[in-house]
Order: structure tokens, then C-alpha cells, then sequence
């Protein structure tokens, strides 16, 4: 009988082991919580508890945990990135320096006082020399911009920039 138990204990710890390295993989905070359902149905089979408690733990210890302290880890151990470098032009505005033209390949931006290479969305769409235009991605080392609803800027503002 003890033998049995102890294999039942081997198998739930084995069994968070795997949940563990899943967690690690994964980054994505759900077996995390299994593995606590494992561990529990562990210590129950430790106690002597039948496999269908053992189970019956594991599948209540690990939804519980999973519902009630998910939402709350994920709150508190959010990394709260910050978007920087490339990332941080997105949504910004830039001003066309040469015209976009995507049909012509030119074109061609500046913001935060470097040149960038530029593209429309949109084939058809052409921006004038000296207008706003909204970075909407960043593909390689192409800005891909949409005319901003800001009208022509003046030249002192351009040298500015």
C-alpha cells in the first residue's frame, strides 16, 4: 500500500515539475497554477488520500488559483514596458522633407532630427514637401505614413524639426 502512495506522490511532482518548465517556457502565467493543484493533490496522496480526491483537489486547487490570483498577478508582475527607440515613432507625426511617393519611390521624412526613408499606406496617396505626415509603421528603415490632418508647416517650423 505505502508503494502505491509513494508512486501517486512521484507522479503529482513530477507532474507540477512539467507544469514548472511549461510556466518558464511560456512566460504566459497559466500552468503555474496547475502545478499548485499538483502539489496539493501530491500532499493529499502523501496523506493517503484516494486517487479520486487526489484528482478532485487537483482540478479545484488548480481553477481556483487559476481564477482568483491570475487577474491579480498579471497586474502586479506586468512589466509595464516602455516603448523605446524605433518603437516610440509610431503615432508620432514627422515632417516631409521630400515628397512621398510611392509609385515614384521617393520620399522622404524627418523627426527628433533624423531623415528617414518614407512610403504611403496607400500606393495612390502623395504627400507634398513640407506637410505633416502620421507614422502609422515602421518597416525596415521606412517610415509608412499617412497624411496628418495638420496643414502645411512654415519653413522656420521645418528647420526646427
Amino acid at each position: 500500500m505505502s508503494m502505491i502512495i509513494g508512486s501517486e506522490v512521484l507522479c503529482w511532482l513530477l507532474l507540477a515539475a512539467i507544469f514548472i518548465v511549461i510556466e518558464i517556457i511560456s512566460l504566459g502565467l497559466t500552468t503555474i497554477w496547475f502545478a499548485g493543484g499538483a502539489f496539493v493533490a501530491a500532499i493529499a496522496a502523501l496523506c493517503g488520500a484516494n486517487l479520486v480526491v487526489q484528482i478532485i483537489l487537483f482540478v479545484v486547487v488548480a481553477v481556483a488559483l487559476l481564477a482568483f490570483t491570475r487577474p491579480w498577478a498579471i497586474k502586479h508582475l506586468d512589466s509595464k514596458t516602455e516603448k523605446t527607440n524605433v518603437e516610440a515613432l509610431v503615432g508620432q507625426n514627422a515632417v516631409v522633407i521630400e515628397e512621398i511617393n510611392n509609385i515614384k519611390e521617393t520620399g522622404r521624412a524627418k523627426i527628433n532630427g533624423m531623415e528617414w526613408t518614407a512610403r504611403t499606406k496607400n500606393d495612390g496617396e502623395v504627400i507634398q514637401e513640407g506637410y505633416v505626415a502620421h507614422i502609422l509603421e515602421i518597416q525596415g528603415v521606412k517610415l509608412i505614413v499617412e497624411k496628418a490632418d495638420e496643414d502645411k508647416l512654415t519653413e522656420e517650423i521645418i528647420s526646427e524639426v
